[in-house]
């Protein structure tokens, strides 16, 4: 009888992934890949997506532990006679405060290697005794050595709110970085990865050959799991399972390559448990991006009509953060398709990754919107049980004691209601949140309507209007009427129900919801 497998989560370290009895992914094949074509690589991908497992693989192979890759693609492509001296930085334990608590833990980091491999450091900055190390164990071992840096960007990430600090973070770890360079002829390879990715100038100046594999063709699955991954490793835990609703909820993420990924976090807690929750969103809170999103004066429902060009999604700055690039690299949103342009320049529409992100996000935005849990709960169901019954009455109803709760202080404080996507990204985190397929700005033969909301029992077509912003004399249920937006939804066979909602921004409030069943 075979042996129970164990579910990896959490786990970081290759050897014990693959001699406990664990689950395993069979990523050895990157390691081949890089150490045959190139020599600096940087990886970028959300948290909680292997990264350091993955470079723990690396640190393995490097160091020549042949035991651990028995029946992998690596034991018979790799030359385990040769074995290199691997040093192994990682900046993911704890939070640094202060440039001196980065040089405490870089100092403490040294004292490891002196105990690893039996020699001390000369040096002054940590800039020095890094190169100092590097050049110190090539000449002992006679070998090059492999340089392994995981979380590189966290003690910025950390102080992110506080950007003086972060700032002073960024020139510390440059300075510490660019011995990377300046080591090149003792160095076998680096691998630096991480959440976010800053540009070379800011962070990695000199090293103009680092090869950012982050978006590169063939490199898509070098974290995460594929669906072959998922239904061939994951076989005896997937009896039962119904696998279209597993891709819905966790799978989506793409990195270069066509295929979509899962994180692997979401499928080994749903396979662990066997219910359906929003495990990686709930392992960080975005506080940070609603706070972006309120300031930036950024509606919701357009979350889900981005573009942007590939040196937006490429570069992270402490003295100008795009809202954008954040949501990207910190995996709230991922690539739906890459778009060349007539000059060469690729640009990117950008999508939710999955069912898991999108609730959860607009979920956690709406929490902010309405400032009271209690009022956010009751308002879902009520908006729940008129939505299945085609009640509109109760929904406006719902829409306007909400809108009527919301005590004046809250607006004195608050960027986002000073402007009319308010009311829209309310209407859109409702129904979002409640894991209705809302898709906002859908295009027509006649332009966009406002959002659309698509149940099995029926389809929705709203149309939103701020009356006191605007001179359009067209009530909103007349503009869907007149630009016929529902039409492309007649062949679905389901009813279609034209709701125009208006709003008045002196008020607050909705002052007309009109409503009719399309012929």
């Amino acid at each position: 009888m075979a042996p129970i497998r164990k579910y990896p989560i959490g786990i970081q370290t290759f050897s014990e992934l693959v001699t406990e009895g664990y689950y395993y992914v069979d990523k050895t094949s990157w390691v081949h890949k890089m150490a045959t074509e190139g020599k600096f690589y940087f990886l970028s991908r959300p948290r909680r997506f292997g990264k350091s497992l993955f470079l723990d693989t690396l640190r393995q192979a490097f160091l020549g532990k042949q035991e651990y890759f028995k029946g992998l693609f690596l034991e018979n492509n790799w030359d385990w006679n040769v074995k290199y001296p691997v040093l192994k930085l990682s900046w993911g334990a704890g939070v640094l405060k202060s440039p001196a608590d980065l040089q405490e833990k870089f100092s403490f980091q040294l004292q490891q290697w002196s105990r690893e491999y039996g020699l001390s450091w000369a040096g002054v900055s940590i800039r020095d005794q890094l190169f100092d190390a590097i050049q110190s164990l090539q000449a002992k071992f006679g070998q090059k050595v492999v340089i392994l840096i995981d979380e590189y960007d966290k003690p910025i990430l950390d102080n992110i709110t506080k950007p003086d600090i972060a700032l002073a973070m960024r020139d510390e770890l440059k300075n510490l970085y660019s011995v990377v360079k300046d080591a090149d002829e003792f160095i076998k390879l680096a691998f630096i990865t991480g959440v976010s990715k800053f540009s070379k100038v800011s962070l990695f100046s000199g090293l103009n050959n680092l090869k950012d594999i982050s978006q590169s063709p063939g490199y898509g699955a070098i974290c995460g799991y594929t669906q072959h991954d998922l239904e061939t490793v994951f076989a005896p835990s997937l009896v039962g399972v119904d696998l279209a609703e597993v891709k819905h909820w966790y799978n989506g993420y793409r990195f270069g390559d066509a295929e979509g990924v899962y994180n692997p976090f979401d499928v080994l807690l749903y396979l662990d448990s066997r219910e359906f929750k929003n495990y990686w969103f709930e392992s960080a809170t975005p506080s940070f991006l609603i706070e972006m999103m309120s300031k930036t004066q950024f509606p919701a429902p357009d979350l889900e009509n981005i573009t942007a060009g590939s040196e937006i999604l490429g570069s992270f700055e402490v003295e100008k953060l795009s809202l954008t690039t954040l949501l990207f690299q910190a995996g709230y949103l991922t690539v739906d398709q890459r778009l060349t342009m007539p000059g060469g320049d690729e640009n990117y529409s950008l999508k939710f990754p999955n069912y898991e992100v999108k609730k959860s996000l607009t979920s956690y935005l709406l929490t902010y919107l309405v400032d009271s849990m209690e009022v956010k709960f009751d308002r879902q169901m009520a908006l729940w049980k008129a939505i299945q019954k085609n009640d509109f009455e109760s929904l406006s109803e719902v829409f306007q004691s909400f809108f009527a709760s919301i005590p004046e202080e809250w607006y004195r404080k608050n960027y986002l209601a000073k402007y009319e996507g308010y009311y829209a990204s309310i209407f859109y985190c409702y129904f979002t949140a409640l894991g209705l397929d809302a898709r906002p700005e859908e295009r027509t033969n006649h332009g966009r309507l406002d959002m659309s909301v698509l149940m099995a029992h029926a389809i929705f077509v709203f149309e939103f209007k701020v009356v006191d912003l605007i001179k359009d004399p067209n009530p909103a249920l007349a503009q869907i009427k007149a630009k016929d937006y529902h039409q492309k939804y007649r062949a679905r066979g389901l009813p279609i129900y034209l709701v125009g909602v208006e709003f008045n921004a002196a008020e607050r409030n909705i002052v007309r919801v009109e409503w009719e069943q399309a012929q």
